[in-house]
């Protein structure tokens, strides 16, 4: 293990000095032990998202160990709280959910690292409830997004209902039987009213989205961030993650946008060259931006960065030094 010194995408250091150890992906590979794959070929090519090469192999060399390493924080978490109730002399008080973050910018791949998580944390006999919640159910709605005057700015930190977001996650780390998040539509683009999400009583909870290591601030004195038990973020380079967002905006014009109700039905007749524009310029003007300014400078805040080559596939884990 090295400290890490890509001086290209290099973490936030002080005197030269980084929080992060540098780990090869076979090093990392071998931290796996004797942990047992649980999930079959099947099982992991429903996990795929738009273009990510996902196979048994990167399940078993990277998401494997990762697994295994979230387990030991969740069960250190529990043995922490359980002493921390017997000081108390509160010892009959249910045990507070693991709350795992994960962050990367749009078509990086950490939805698709969220559900290889929620099934592989599930298989671990101290935590089988695992549950997914993704940040885009808080959203404001469209018509709110348009009455701010913000809706060319929807996943930039403005557009979430945070305090919506925080109560949400503080519901569910306070203990409560059921807590509820509104429900998304990607094919209308748009919270669908009366629709949620709901979460019971979870061991682990993952909060999936782009801007979920946010830190607080004076408007914000309390960031979700802040809950987390353990945060991880998917990082690649700016080039690779265009290249990765075009191309999935190609094949959603083939597929997702022929939808009737889609959102973006207009965009399934485009020529290749057209839509590969139209694609491009989502990404210049919206997805880059807020990548750069808002998103990136969140991924020295995580505990553990994933680090991905241009094949999709991940090379490097960052682990944050204990």
């Amino acid at each position: 293990m090295t400290e890490y010194n890509n001086d290209t995408h290099a973490l936030t250091r002080v005197d030269g000095i980084s929080p992060f150890i540098e780990i090869g992906r076979d090093e990392w590979a071998r931290l796996a032990g004797e942990t047992p794959m649980p999930l079959t070929e099947a099982e992991i090519s429903a996990f795929r998202g738009l273009g990510e090469p996902l196979d048994l192999a990167e399940v078993s060399e990277v998401y494997r160990p990762l697994s295994r390493l979230i387990n030991q924080y969740a069960i250190a978490a529990r043995k922490g709280h359980k002493r921390t109730r017997r000081f108390l002399g509160r010892g009959n008080d249910q045990p507070t959910p693991f709350v795992l973050g994960i962050a990367g910018s749009v078509a990086v791949g950490k939805s698709t690292v969220a559900r290889i998580l929620r099934d592989l944390l599930a298989r671990w006999p101290e935590t089988p409830n695992v549950q997914l919640v993704t940040t885009d159910g808080f959203l404001y709605p469209n018509a709110e997004l348009e009455r701010r005057g913000i809706s060319h700015r929807k996943g930039f930190p403005e557009s979430y209902d945070r305090r919506a977001l925080l109560r949400f996650v503080s519901q569910v780390k306070a203990g409560f039987p059921e807590t509820r998040a509104p429900h998304y539509s990607h094919l209308i683009y748009d919270i669908v009213p009366g629709e949620f999400t709901t979460v019971h009583s979870p061991d682990i909870l993952i909060v999936e989205g782009l801007n979920v290591l946010q830190p607080a601030s004076m408007q914000h004195p309390l960031a979700v961030s802040d809950l987390f038990d353990f945060s991880i973020y998917v990082d690649a380079r700016t080039a690779d993650i265009e290249h990765w967002f075009v191309e999935r905006f190609l094949r959603l014009k083939e597929d997702a946008f022929r939808n009737p109700h889609s959102r973006f039905r207009q965009y399934a007749g485009l020529e290749e060259d057209e839509a590969r524009a139209v694609g491009l310029e989502f990404w210049k003007n919206i997805n880059e931006p807020n990548l750069i300014e808002n998103i990136r400078p969140t991924r020295a805040r995580a505990s553990l960065v994933l680090r991905k080559e241009p094949d999709h596939r991940v090379q490097k884990v960052l682990l944050r030094k204990l």
